[in-house]
């Protein structure tokens, strides 16, 4: 029986583990964090992505999760509502074959499916890298040796696997941070099955009213040092960034307050390695090719990168080498597009100048006419393919 280590807990290193378990590996998991993190913003499963959790067998335990379709409403900074997007818009964009959850939801769909036949270490983490022609040698920081067939370093944007096998220097950070956080009641002001965003020069920030416990608040904006945003904390700087929002917004700032841990508060990142793989390690999802926040599509492409390498090493049966090799070809294309991507998403979620503002709203109010949220739907069919 093949054997791998897997370094990362998260939906690229989860997946890759039920993957490679249903294939006949034994893969070993290993994650720096004491327990299972949970939390985390709204992620859109379609495309590729949406397959990929379906030949897995995530969906139905997905279903039991999906937040379902909602209204979105834009509004000014004094909370008043300035254009509606009704349910019915994202419903023609996104497809029959689509489903919204939250990022911690699908990490604990993972881990159940994972839980009883995968060994996961928490706390744990790689010290050191050493393989040859024939097998990998991983030394764990709880002092113990791992000999695998193949490691796979899933660890996130910032990996420490990465930097173990290509060196620093391959992140790049933008002018952005970025924070999630669920909220502790429905937001006020919100109705309810409904979110209100609110999109100025260089800053988004919506408040998600799905009832008691699937309510939550997402927020970025654009900062000329995002490591003192960072350090400053999630509340004095979401605070000094939104002061002159209502809405909700304080409200919701004020719950994050008596718990700030549970925000997700991270600068907006993109990572670009020339290659994935050196012998028989390789770097998956976040890892590899972080897209950023603003290109969307990051655990879709997590979930089907898992997929996809379980299928090349399925292929090429003891080469390894090789399967890395087709499977990274295969992928790579889909990425780079993704990371280009990135830039448009810059001008909706953090706009430059008001105008651009303006320019975004003209765009919204296009696509609810039933003519044009057609030619989009076919427009986004095709991006996914």
């Amino acid at each position: 029986m093949k054997r791998t280590v897997i370094v990362g807990a998260g939906i690229a290193g989860l997946a890759t583990a039920l993957r490679l378990a249903r294939d006949g590996w034994q893969p070993i998991v290993v994650e720096r964090a004491p327990a299972r993190r949970s939390g985390g913003y709204l992620v859109n499963l379609l495309g590729r992505g949406y397959d990929a959790a379906e030949r897995l067998d995530l969906v139905p335990a997905l279903a039991e999760r999906a937040l379902g379709l909602f209204t979105t409403v834009l509004v000014r900074a004094d909370g008043r509502p300035k254009l509606t997007v009704p349910s019915v818009v994202a419903e023609a964009a996104l497809g029959p074959r689509a489903m919204t959850v939250f990022r911690g939801d699908l990490e604990g769909v993972l881990y159940d499916a994972v839980r009883d036949r995968v060994e996961i270490r928490f706390g744990i983490t790689v010290d050191a890298v050493d393989q040859d022609a024939d097998r990998v040698a991983i030394t764990l920081s709880d002092g113990t040796t791992e000999e695998a067939d193949l490691l796979v370093g899933a660890d996130g944007v910032h990996s420490a696997t990465r930097t173990t096998l290509f060196g620093a220097g391959h992140r790049v950070d933008l002018p952005y941070v970025v924070a999630a956080f669920p909220l502790a009641r429905p937001p006020e002001g919100v109705p309810a099955s409904s979110a209100t965003t609110f999109i100025g020069p260089g800053r988004t920030a919506a408040l998600v009213n799905l009832g008691p416990g699937r309510s939550s608040a997402f927020a970025t904006y654009r900062c000329a040092d995002p490591d003192r945003e960072l350090a400053r904390g999630p509340v004095p700087a979401l605070r000094a960034a939104f002061a002159d929002l209502a809405g909700g917004v304080p409200e919701a700032l004020r719950d994050l307050e008596a718990d700030p841990a549970v925000a997700y508060f991270d600068r907006v990142s993109q990572v670009k390695v020339p290659q994935w793989s050196v012998g028989r390690a390789v770097l998956l999802g976040d890892a590899a090719w972080c897209v950023s926040l603003f290109a969307g599509h990051g655990a879709a492409l997590a979930l089907a990168g898992a997929d996809r390498l379980g299928a090349a090493l399925t292929r090429h049966g003891d080469d390894i080498r090789s399967a890395l090799t087709q499977w990274e070809a295969g992928l790579r294309a889909e990425v780079t597009k993704r990371q280009a991507l990135a830039r448009r998403g810059m001008y909706q979620y953090a706009p430059p100048s008001g105008l651009h503002v303006w320019l975004n709203e003209v765009a919204i109010r296009a696509v609810t006419l039933p003519g044009i949220r057609g030619l989009v739907r076919r427009g986004i069919e095709r991006q996914n393919r």
